[in-house]
Formats: structure tokens, C-alpha cells, sequence
């Protein structure tokens, strides 16, 4: 190795060496490798540049593991900026926060921390111990005014209070005045949050503090969520507060439509005596809706069986519905459980978390579209194009006359700069559903891009 080389790599392991002893909470050794990493223009200004690929010094990562002497010795005697912020925008505050580490996040205020400052995505420290529901914490950070109602890119702590089903920390914050009913940019809040989490206790402390129950987001309401899940005490308790059981989703279908379509029997049960009767369902019985509705997945699925043999459908597509094995009730169930919490997990934008929930999903229940176009979703939000093609094509395997499937698609290509297959996607599903503005939007943006792409290219 040519001795430019080994230096560096030196230095590399070194500096390793100096963020693990953070880390750890070995002083002595964080302080002997600093020395030696000196270059010249004073400790301070070195240990402030030493950061890993994420821009994270030592003090995030003492912070994050509650090493309290370490940051003692960071800030105190090298006076580092207590508020420096990594690559995602999170400052050590933030890091120590998610991580629970009170005392270590309670003298980091001390020392100037600004508990208002927030990530890249907008979540604070409040944001964070709401969502792991550490009172004393978030005691300590309403205390000296930090804004209850924060907006993050996953809604207000108390939007992440009920996600998680930390009921303390939503009384608490309620208790502070936290609006109950304020929306993400995606119509998004506390209660509905609550549902996909499918905490009562928190559904109950959100409707006793005014929240309403006739929301929609996404194309559902309340019930939606609920009925699609199969919880029946939700179900309950929205129906009680007031919710509609007659509005319709995106898909047309009411909530004991969405709950016999997933073999909820208990929620149909619940709901269908105080649901009108759907003019295309003949029978309208508990068996009846539920015989209609799965009747009605079985013939989408015969259909995608059909266009496969005739070969309409993408090669690409990795689910064949040929392969679909028949699904149980007991399965579409622990489904619905493991959709519930992909549902919030891409709520709060975890969106790895979303995926690894969706994936069990699929595992449970290999014949829902609606799995894998969520699974698309996540995997176009972190930037997999490949991944939320196939999932994509897979969607529409199944339900080849959703034109969220194609919208799902063309969204994919466009995340490839393939904007003439792209169009081609938003352009069938356009066929599919004329008035879906969204997917007109979409064909018309691709359409423009290509041109533009190809414009570009050609200059080259």
C-alpha cells in the first residue's frame, strides 16, 4: 500500500476509534485518540470536525447513548456547539430525546441546547419523547414553552403520542392545550392516528377532548381504518362518538364493505345494523356482505388469472396470481394487524418500518393489491425504484382495473426517468378512471418531462 494510502487509512480507523469512545463513555481514551488526531489548529476545532458519513460528531453520538460525561467534557471544555445538527438536521438534543436519556437531554438544555430546534422532516425533541411516552422528559420541555402543537412532516406530538399508543403522554399534552383536531399536509390527525394504531385508550382521551370522528384522509375515515383492521371496540367507540357508517372510501365501499371484503365478521356484525343497504349486494345479511364482497375479490382475481394467460400482464410482475394460495380468515386477520401498523409507520414517515410491516402483510395475505401498492409507496419514498416497480406491477396483477395500480406504476418509472413508459401508466389507468385528476395530472407531468428529458439529451 502506496504510504499516502496507509496514512489515510490510519487516520480513518483513528477517527472511528474517537466516535466509538463517545459512544462507550470512555473519556480517557476519547481525549488520548483527539490529541492524536490534533491537526494543529486546536483540539476544539478538531474534535468539532471529526464526523462520521452522516455528519454526526461525537457529541450526537455520546448524546444518543447517554454518555453525560462526554458531553460534559465536549461542551464545557472544548465548548462545542451544543445545537450542531448531522446530515438529517438532528441535533444531539434530538439524538438523546429519541433515545430516552432524560438526565443526559436535561443537561443538555442546561447547557443552551434549543429544545425548539427541529430535524429535516420537522420533529423535535417533543415529537420524540411524546412518541416513547417519557413524561418526565416531556414535563421538562413543556415546562419551559416548547410549542405543544409543533408540526413535523408525521403530524404534531400529539399525532406521535397516538401512533404509539402512549396514552399518558397524549393526556399530558392535551392537558397543555394540544390541539386535537390539527392535520398533517395529509389530512392526518391524533384520532385517526389513534385507529391505525388501534388504541382505544387513546381513541377515548382524543374524543373526550373534542376530537372529531367525521375526518377523511387518504380517501378514508375513522371507520375505514377501523373496519379495515377488524377491531371491533374501535368500531364501537367511533359509532358511539357519532361516526358515519355510511360514508364512502375512495373505492366506493362503506366500512362493512372494507370489513367483509377482509373477513372481519365481528366489525361487519357491528356495523351492518346501522349501515343502508348497498343497492349491489342482494343479500343484505352478515353472511351475505361477506359472501358478496369476497365474491367480488374472487372475481378480480379470476380476472387477473385471465389476462395473465392472455398476456397482458408484465413478466415483471414477481406474484402471479396462479401462484395465490387460498387465504384464511385467521391470516387475512394478523394481515390487517400487520397492515394497521405499516399504515402508521408510514404515517410517521419511518418508512423502512412501514415496509418491513407490509412485507409480513403479504406474507399473511399474498392476494391483496392494496399491500403491495402500499409496499410501492414506501419503497418510492426512499428511493427504490426498482423495488416499487415490481410491487407496483405485482398490484396490478392483481386488480388490473385499479387505477391506483397504474398510478403506482407510472410513479415508479418516473422515479426511473422512463417517462415514456411512465405516460403509457398514467395513461391506461386514466382509461380505467377518466375523472381521476390526479392520474390526468400525472400523464400530462410525464408526458412534459419526456419531452424535456429527450430534449436535453439530444443537446448532448
Amino acid at each position: 500500500m502506496a504510504p499516502d494510502a496507509s496514512d489515510a487509512l490510519a487516520v480513518r480507523q483513528k477517527v472511528q476509534q474517537f466516535l466509538n469512545a463517545a459512544v462507550t463513555g470512555n473519556l480517557d481514551f476519547l481525549k488520548s485518540v483527539a490529541a492524536q488526531l490534533d491537526d494543529g489548529k486546536g483540539l476544539s476545532h478538531t474534535v468539532a470536525n471529526i464526523k462520521d458519513a452522516n455528519k454526526r460528531g461525537a457529541l450526537h453520538f455520546a448524546a444518543r447513548e447517554g454518555q453525560t460525561e462526554v458531553c460534559k467534557y465536549l461542551l464545557e471544555e472544548l465548548k462545542l456547539d451544543v445545537n450542531t445538527k448531522d446530515e438529517d438536521g438532528e441535533t444531539p438534543l434530538i439524538h438523546a430525546a429519541r433515545q430516552g436519556h432524560t438526565s443526559t437531554a436535561k443537561y443538555l438544555i442546561e447547557h443552551g441546547a434549543n429544545p425548539a430546534l427541529s430535524s429535516e422532516l420537522g420533529a423535535t425533541a417533543l415529537h420524540h419523547v411524546a412518541g416513547i411516552g417519557n413524561i418526565e422528559l416531556m414535563e421538562a420541555l413543556l415546562s419551559i414553552g416548547v410549542e405543544v402543537d409543533s408540526q413535523s412532516d408525521a403530524g404534531t406530538p400529539l399525532v406521535w403520542a397516538s401512533g404509539h399508543g402512549q396514552q399518558d403522554a397524549l393526556k399530558l399534552l392535551l392537558k397543555h392545550k394540544a390541539n386535537p383536531n390539527i392535520e398533517t399536509d395529509d389530512g392526518i390527525t391524533p384520532l385517526l392516528s389513534a385507529v391505525a394504531a388501534c388504541s382505544l385508550p387513546c381513541l377515548e382521551l382524543l374524543i373526550q377532548g373534542g376530537a372529531k370522528v367525521n375526518i377523511t384522509a387518504g380517501g378514508a375515515t375513522p371507520l375505514h381504518i377501523a373496519a379495515d383492521s377488524g377491531n371491533s371496540e374501535i368500531i364501537t367507540c367511533l359509532l358511539k362518538s357519532g361516526a358515519d357508517p355510511n360514508v364512502t372510501d375512495e373505492d366506493g365501499l362503506k366500512p362493512v364493505q372494507v370489513a367483509a371484503a377482509r373477513g372481519n365478521r365481528d366489525a361487519v356484525e357491528v356495523l351492518l345494523p346501522l349501515s343502508s343497504q348497498v343497492k349491489t349486494v342482494p343479500n343484505w345479511s352478515v353472511d351475505g356482505v361477506i359472501q358478496h364482497m369476497q365474491s367480488e375479490v374472487a372475481k378480480e382475481q379470476h380476472e387477473a388469472e385471465r389476462n395473465t394467460r392472455n398476456g397482458n400482464l408484465s413478466n415483471d410482475a414477481t406474484v402471479s396470481t396462479k401462484e395465490i394460495p387460498e387465504v384464511t380468515m385467521e391470516a387475512k386477520k394478523k394481515a390487517a394487524e400487520a397492515k394497521a401498523r405499516g399504515d402508521d409507520a408510514y404515517r410517521r414517515k419511518d418508512y423502512l418500518m412501514a415496509v418491513d410491516a407490509y412485507t409480513q402483510a403479504i406474507d399473511f395475505d399474498p392476494s391483496d393489491a392494496t399491500l403491495f401498492s402500499n409496499r410501492s409507496l414506501c419503497w418510492i419514498r426512499l428511493g427504490q425504484a426498482d423495488q416499487a416497480l415490481t410491487d407496483a406491477q405485482a398490484c396490478r396483477g392483481l386488480r388490473p382495473n385499479w387505477a391506483k395500480a397504474w398510478y403506482r406504476e407510472g410513479a415508479a418509472l418516473r422515479l426511473m426517468q422512463k417517462f415514456d413508459e411512465a405516460a403509457n401508466a398514467f395513461y391506461e389507468g386514466v382509461k380505467v378512471d377518466p375523472e381521476n385528476k390526479e392520474l390526468v395530472h400525472a400523464f400530462r407531468e410525464a408526458v412534459e418531462a419526456g419531452r424535456e428529458f429527450h430534449g436535453t439529451n439530444k443537446e448532448k
